[in-house]
């Protein structure tokens, strides 16, 4: 995983000083590396019945779309109000400064569906808390959270259900 991790580029002081972001966008334009990452993650699921990836709004599209594709199965997405075109369930979650909302189509899935919510980072577990909220709430089972990587340091699983969340890469 080291090989992985040293391609992910640190910008500092992004999105605001103190902040050292994690540029995944070197890892996906490598298409050694991104496909290495999407196999890895995938090998975890061969074989569980997955029905669905929900894929978090942005980057969450990229390592869900690339996971069920190789999965062969759909993916469901998750995005911000007035995005999606049909009828949605709504979730407003906290931030640290304010609050947010994510809306997913009502109709996402079957009763008892087996999903993977997939998303680039797990950083304090807002907002994928906020998705496993409305993918139960429509009757769906999350068999995990897969993300690309994980900011342990700021102990986002701790908000998930527990034993339910991998991470390929941890700083």
């Amino acid at each position: 995983m080291d090989e992985l991790k040293k391609i992910i580029r640190d910008v500092p002081d992004f999105p605001k000083k103190g902040i050292v972001f994690k540029d995944i966008t070197t890892l996906l334009s490598d298409p050694k590396s991104f496909h290495r990452m999407i196999d890895l993650i995938a090998h975890r699921y061969i074989g569980e019945k997955i029905d669905q990836i929900v894929g978090v709004e942005a980057r969450g599209f990229i390592l869900g779309a690339a996971l069920a594709y190789k999965l062969g199965t759909g993916i469901t997405l998750v995005r911000k109000p007035g995005k999606l075109p049909y009828k949605t369930r709504k979730k407003t979650y906290q931030l640290e400064y304010g609050t947010d909302t994510l809306e997913i189509h009502q109709d996402a899935f079957k009763p008892g569906d087996r999903v993977v919510v997939a998303d680039d980072l797990l950083a304090t577990g807002g907002t994928v808390s906020a998705v496993v909220d409305l993918v139960q709430e429509l009757g769906a089972e999350v068999v995990e959270c897969a993300f690309m990587a994980e900011l342990e340091f700021l102990e986002g699983r701790k908000r998930l259900p527990a034993g339910k969340v991998f991470s390929l890469l941890k700083f």
